[in-house]
C-alpha cells in the first residue's frame, strides 16, 4: 500500500481555481462517499480550507495519485486539463512532511495562524466517522495533532506580527483590546487587502464590508472573506458604521481625505475609528490622523513592527521545522517497521522450522541422550539460529530508505521462499510508503 496526498493549495492554484474546487460547499462527507465509490483507495481524509482542496490516501494503485487528481476535476464539473497544471503530488515521507507543516501552521498564507489545526482535526474526525481511514491514516493524522501541539506550545511561532497586514491587527487590538463584534470596512480588493480580512476573520469580527472601485472585484473578494461588497457610492455610509478601515487600493490619489473622514465621525458620538492604510502611495491624507478618536498608521509604522518581530520569528521558524522533521522521523520509522516486520517475522519461522526439522531428523540419534543433555542440545541450536538472525533483523530494521527496504524484503523473500512461509501460517505483507 503507498501514502499519497494530492491536491491544490494556495501555493499552487490562484484563488479563482481553489474556489471551484471548495469540496466543503456540498460536504466533505459527500466527497468521501463519492471518492470510495471509486475504489481508488483503501483509506482517505479530505481536508478542504478557504486555500486548500487535499485528499490522503492509501492505495495500492501507483496511478492512485492520478486518480485522485482526477476525482477533484470531475467532482466539480472542471475539465482536468484546467485543475492538472495545479496540481501537486506527494508520496511517502513527503506526505507526512506535507500534513505536518499544514497543522503546523508552517504552509499556510498566514504563517502560524492557529486555525488550521482544528480544520484538519475536523477534516480526520469526518473521515473516521465514516469508516473511511485505517491504521496508517490514523497514524498519519494523530502524529500531525501532535505537531501542531508541539509547534504552539514549544515556539513562539504564533507570536508577533511578521506581516504588515498582521501588525495592524495587532496595532488593531491594543487599542480595541478584543475585536470580537467590530464592523470592518476594507476599501480595495487586491493582495493585501485580503490578506488583512484572513488575519480580521480570525478575530471573530461582527462584520467585514469591502468596497472598491470595482463591485465584481468587491464582490469576490466578500465571497471569499464571508463578508458582504458595497458599491464605492456607498463608502460614507459605511465610514460612518465602521470601527476599522483598512485601505489598500490601488489609487494615485488619496481617497480618504479629512473632509469626508470629519462627516463620517459626526454622527458616531466620539466612537473611535481605527484607520489602517497599507498602500503605496498613501489612501489616506496624513491629516485625518489629526481628528479627535481616529487613529491612522501607514505602512511606514508598520513595517517598523515588522522588522523587529521578523528577527525574533526566524528561530521559531527553525525551531518548528525541525519539530516537523523530528516527528517525520518517527512516523517513518514507525511505518518502516511495518513494512519489515512480517519479513522479519516470516524470516524467524523459516529457520526455526528448519531447525525444528533437523532435530526430527536426528531424533533417532538424540534419543539415548539423558533429558538434560536434549535440553541442552535443544538450547544450542536455537541460540544459533538466533545469533544467525541477529545482524540481518537490525540491518532489516535499520534501514531508512524506502527503495532498500523493498528490495531487501523482496530479496529474501525469493532467497528463502517466505511467501510460503507467511501463506501457511495466515499472514500477509503489505508494503506502504513511508
Amino acid at each position: 500500500m503507498k501514502l499519497v496526498a494530492v491536491g491544490v493549495s494556495h501555493r499552487t492554484a490562484p484563488v479563482e481555481l481553489r474556489e471551484c474546487v471548495d469540496f466543503a460547499k456540498d460536504g466533505v462527507d459527500a466527497a468521501l462517499a463519492a471518492l470510495a465509490k471509486r475504489g481508488a483507495a483503501r483509506e482517505a481524509v479530505v481536508l478542504s480550507t478557504c486555500n486548500r482542496a487535499e485528499i490522503y490516501a492509501v492505495a495500492d494503485a501507483e496511478a492512485a495519485a492520478d486518480a485522485f487528481g482526477r476525482f477533484i476535476s470531475e467532482y466539480h464539473g472542471l475539465a482536468h486539463e484546467i485543475v492538472a497544471p495545479h496540481l501537486f503530488v506527494q508520496r511517502g515521507a513527503d506526505v507526512a512532511n506535507h500534513l505536518f507543516r499544514v497543522a503546523a501552521g508552517l504552509d499556510s498564507l498566514v504563517v502560524g495562524e492557529p486555525q488550521i489545526l482544528g480544520q484538519v482535526k475536523e477534516a480526520f474526525a469526518a473521515a473516521s466517522a465514516l469508516k473511511y481511514t485505517g491504521a496508517l491514516t490514523n497514524r498519519l493524522f494523530t502524529t500531525a495533532f501532535t505537531v501542531g501541539k508541539r509547534v504552539r506550545s514549544e515556539t513562539g511561532l504564533g507570536e508577533g506580527a511578521v506581516s504588515v497586514s498582521f501588525a495592524a491587527i495587532s496595532l488593531a487590538r491594543k487599542i480595541f483590546g478584543d475585536l470580537t463584534g467590530l464592523d470592518v470596512l476594507i476599501l480595495g480588493a487586491g493582495e493585501m487587502a485580503e490578506l488583512t480580512g484572513v488575519h480580521l476573520q480570525a478575530q471573530h469580527v461582527r462584520q467585514l464590508t469591502i468596497a472598491s472601485r470595482t463591485l465584481t472585484a468587491a464582490e469576490a473578494l466578500a465571497r471569499r472573506l464571508n463578508g458582504r461588497a458595497l458599491p464605492w457610492s456607498s463608502l460614507g455610509d459605511a465610514l460612518a458604521a465602521a470601527d476599522i478601515v483598512v485601505t489598500a487600493t490601488g489609487a494615485t490619489e488619496p481617497v480618504l481625505t479629512r473632509a469626508r473622514v470629519e462627516d463620517a465621525m459626526r454622527p458616531r458620538r466620539s466612537r473611535p475609528l481605527f484607520v489602517i492604510d497599507i498602500a503605496v502611495p498613501r489612501d489616506v491624507e496624513g491629516a485625518v490622523g489629526d481628528l479627535d478618536q481616529v487613529f491612522l498608521y501607514n505602512i511606514d509604522d508598520l513595517r517598523s513592527i515588522v522588522q523587529e518581530n521578523l528577527a525574533r520569528r526566524t528561530a521559531e521558524l527553525q525551531r518548528a521545522e525541525q519539530i516537523v522533521r523530528e516527528e517525520v522521523e518517527r512516523f517513518v520509522a514507525w511505518v518502516h517497521s511495518r513494512e519489515i516486520i512480517p519479513t522479519v517475522v516470516a524470516l524467524r519461522q523459516r529457520f526455526e522450522a528448519i531447525r525444528q526439522s533437523e532435530l526430527q531428523r536426528l531424533e533417532s540419534k538424540l534419543a539415548g541422550l539423558p533429558p538434560d543433555a536434549r535440553a541442552r542440545v535443544d538450547e544450542i541450536t536455537h541460540l544459533i539460529v538466533e545469533k544467525l538472525l541477529l545482524t540481518p533483523t537490525e540491518q532489516l530494521k535499520a534501514v531508512n530508505d524506502e527503495a532498500t527496504v523493498i528490495a531487501y524484503a523482496d530479496a529474501l523473500n525469493r532467497l528463502f521462499s517466505l511467501a510460503e512461509e507467511k501463506s501457511a501460517s495466515g499472514g500477509t505483507q503489505q508494503k506502504v510508503s513511508s
